[in-house]
This record gives structure tokens, sequence and C-alpha cells, in this order.
């Protein structure tokens, strides 16, 4: 199983942040590639539509407000991905700034480790960048 994970500081508090980015449906809000989500099945899953066409389908396994967290699953899309399941958090860095933390465990599926790890890692990197660029870091 591959691991992915990065880290960004953000220039406003956890809270704040964590009112953007902690909504299940938020993504086409502060990620760049998400045109725009659609939830179904009460809220556990999302169906996002992907800058080029592409959909993704994802499950909300877990939502901890205190936390600041949240756990999803792919269920279906065009990544090199399978039994993927990322987590998003917002941390608090003691200093009234917060640190974004996007983690990821997956299967490679159509694609080396390397290349699989580096589509994800580039999923990251887009969304990091664009909070910066929206809050700066």
């Amino acid at each position: 199983m591959a691991k992915v994970s990065m880290q960004s500081p953000v220039n406003v508090s956890a809270d704040e942040i964590w009112k953007l980015i902690g909504q299940f449906n938020a993504l086409p809000d502060w990620h760049p590639a998400v045109s725009s989500s659609k939830l179904e099945d009460g809220g556990r899953i999302r169906r996002l539509s992907i800058m080029g066409g592409a959909e993704i389908v994802e499950r909300l396994e877990k939502i901890d407000e205190n936390d600041r967290l949240y756990r999803y699953s792919i269920v279906s899309g065009p990544l090199p991905v399978a039994n993927y399941t990322a987590t998003l958090r917002v941390k608090d860095d003691g200093k009234g700034k917060a640190t974004i933390e996007w983690t990821a465990d997956f299967d490679p599926a159509g694609a080396t480790e390397t290349d699989a790890s580096a589509a994800i890692m580039e999923v990251y990197k887009s969304g990091l960048d664009n909070l910066r660029k929206m809050f700066g870091g």
C-alpha cells in the first residue's frame, strides 16, 4: 500500500480555514480542478465534476468537527488508485495560524506506485497551493 502526505501552512486561524474546507461539499470553493460537487445519499456521497469533464465519486467515511478532520474514500474515478482512503485535517499551530494536512493510503491501479503517488500529490499540491493564494502561507 502506498502513502502520500502533504502539509501546508496558511495565514488564518484553524477555525476559519475549517469553515471553508471542512464542508464535504466545499471542494469547488477552494480546489481549482473541481468545477462542481453534488451530494447524494444524505450527504455521505459527493459526485465531483473535474475540469476537463472527468467525474470522481467519493464517500464520506468520518467527520470530526472537534479535531477538524474528515476521512473519505474514492468509490470511482479516473485516478490510478484502488482502496484509496484520505484524511483532510486542519491543525492549529498554537500561534493563531493553521496547517492543513492531507494524507492518503491507496493501492496503485493501472500505474506504478511512483506514477500513482505523483498523480495524488499533484491533486493535493494544486488544492493546497490555491489555499495559500487565497489566505497566504
